[in-house]
């Protein structure tokens, strides 16, 4: 039946200049709106009946489609194996059990797939991706469940698992097939009030006339429009991506045509090379969005301002926000969302002892769990580090620079802030599109071919900046001193101190908050280090702290008979 099936889609994918694989990936995510529709019909009252719908969908969708068999065996095992260490292993040990199985169990699969180096063809790595994300989570909230409520936090109070689901329930969870093959993930707690219908209750004290309306005796509110913006957005999306990627793709900046340019229009192309990939990521987000919005999961209540319902739980990506991005943070903050939430919630916050604030430690290890859940080619690694490294000079600026361009109480900008946001906005941009390539080529050596096409500007610039905010030279203090002198009715003390609280803001900021780690607001964003230069003071100032510790204690030792302190201690033993 498959190549019934294929022959179509090779047709069609042979007219377009793209694979038959990848048009069938975009298939399953437009045909997942009639599906949908089909799932919200089914009775509330009979759960069962749309978890085995989402299961057979699944099972069509992996097999039927794609004939990925060795890939259902692969999530099965994943699924498997989380699901029998959850309900086998009650240990505080259980979920990074679960966490090295199902990270282990996905590198082997990273590793096929790189090994086999076929972007064009469709495996279970994006989908194992997925799973891993909501497996994870779905060990942690099962051990958060164990502990009693005094000790969680509101979020794992929310979240946490109480009785291990039915195993229909569970399998519901794990294939549902809006989000199986891209996602967005989503945790457990918000799967059970989907299918029991809970998630459409209003709130205590609700007016029941602004309840959302809904289809006959249905709970789950009508979605057909915001899922149709969502389908179109993205359907416009993938059409600029068909288009731009003839023009603007990695062969022709490898290729001898591109070197015919000057700089500026090879900066350019490497720019349109970031933003043509960030299309097709935009484009398959948002229509996965859009078949999670028809199917009712992607209801968040109700809007206190509109009075409307909100359909943006499951929102990971907000593409004008990226391109518009006037520093680090704020473009990586928008991209794969759903992502960031799960490395913070599940792996910054979770490695952090109870009653202390995540340091060094908590960034290390979500970056380390960033970088291995995307897989193991070094484009990934360089880009990492690149922007890590570009996340310091943004902060820089955005301390010392900007309030330059705001009035001296820092409220409201000048007439000159909207040329300080466009060049923001235009640094960020040309520095994104050197430092994404290397997760576009994925290699080495490809990766250092394109750099030095356009002269390493991006890490130059980096080295400039980093000489530049240094503390040692002037540029710095200038900057410091000319912000203080605009400030006016502090005394010298105060000025000082303000300048202070400027350069170490964020980190102070966190170790002033409160004990609960919901309040911790500057987690790493994609495992990338919102400060690294106070992460590196921290592991400095702890290094240091050991050294004198263990002076100490050498000191305390000096002049100490270690043997006559044991004859001693043996000759009370005697008495005793």
């Amino acid at each position: 039946m498959l190549p019934y099936i294929n022959a179509p889609f090779a047709y069609v994918g042979n007219s377009l200049g793209t694979s038959a694989d990848e048009l069938k990936l975009i298939f399953t995510f437009y045909l997942s709106y009639p599906l949908a529709a089909v799932l919200k019909r089914i009775p509330d009252q009979k759960p069962w009946q749309k978890n085995a719908f989402i299961i057979g969908v699944a099972l069509f969708y992996l097999v039927g489609l794609f004939d990925l068999w060795g890939g259902l065996r692969t999530l099965a095992i994943s699924a498997g194996g989380a699901y029998a260490i959850s309900a086998k292993m009650n240990s505080p040990y259980m979920p990074w059990v679960g966490f090295v199985f199902l990270m282990g169990h996905m590198s082997i699969t990273h590793i096929s797939r790189q090994a086999a180096h076929d972007p064009s063809s469709i495996d279970i790595s994006g989908a194992q991706m997925v799973m891993v994300m909501k497996l994870t989570a779905f060990c942690w909230n099962v051990q958060d469940g164990r502990i009693p409520e005094a000790d969680l936090s509101e979020f794992q109070k929310e979240h946490m698992i109480k009785e291990l689901p039915s195993i229909l329930d569970y399998i519901g969870y794990v294939f549902f097939f809006p989000s199986l093959m891209a996602g967005p993930a989503f945790d457990y707690c918000d799967y059970r009030r989907y299918i029991s219908t809970t998630m459409f209750a209003l709130p205590p004290g609700t007016d029941p006339s602004k309840a959302p309306p809904t289809r006959k005796k249905r709970k789950i509110p009508r979605s057909g429009t915001p899922a149709a913006i969502k389908a179109v957005y993205g359907s416009l999306w993938i059409f600029t991506f068909l288009k731009f990627s003839g023009w603007y793709n990695t062969s022709f900046l490898l290729g001898d045509e591109y070197m015919k340019y000057w700089f500026p229009r090879r900066v350019f192309i490497l720019y349109m090379l970031g933003l043509t990939t960030r299309m097709k990521y935009y484009g398959v987000w948002s229509l996965a969005e859009g078949g999670c919005i028809l199917s009712g999961i992607g209801y968040n209540g109700i809007d206190p301002v509109t009075g409307r319902a909100k359909w943006d739980r499951l929102t990971n990506i907000k593409p004008i926000d990226i391109e518009m991005a006037q520093n680090t943070r704020a473009f990586l903050g928008n991209w794969n969302i759903n992502t960031n939430s799960w490395l913070r919630n599940y792996m910054y916050l979770r490695v952090t002892p109870k009653g202390k604030k995540p340091g060094f430690r908590a960034t290390l290890a979500t970056f380390i769990t960033s970088a291995f859940w995307h897989g193991f080619y070094p484009g990934y690694y360089l880009a990492f580090v690149l922007a890590s490294f570009l996340q310091t000079i943004a902060k820089n600026g955005r301390r010392l620079v900007r309030p330059l361009f705001m009035t001296p109480d820092g409220k409201n900008p000048l007439p000159s802030k909207k040329y300080y946001d466009l060049f923001t906005i235009f640094l960020t941009q040309a520095s994104f599109a050197f430092t994404v390539a290397p997760f576009i080529l994925l290699g080495f050596s490809d990766t250092l071919t394109i750099w030095a096409r356009v002269y390493f500007y991006t890490l130059l610039g980096t080295a400039a900046s980093f000489a530049l905010f240094s503390r040692s030279l002037p540029f710095r203090k200038t900057l410091t001193k000319r912000q203080s002198d605009r400030v006016a009715g502090f005394d010298e003390s105060g000025i000082e101190k303000v300048a202070k609280e400027e350069i170490e803001k964020d980190r102070r900021v966190n170790m002033l908050k409160r004990e609960s780690s919901d309040h911790i607001g500057r987690a790493p964003t994609l495992g990338i280090a919102e400060d690294p230069e106070a992460e590196i003071d921290e592991i400095v100032a702890e290094v240091k702290r050991e050294i004198e510790e263990r002076r100490r204690r050498g000191s305390l030792m000096q002049g100490f008979d270690v043997r006559k302190a044991v004859e001693l201690q043996l000759e009370k033993f005697k008495k005793t």
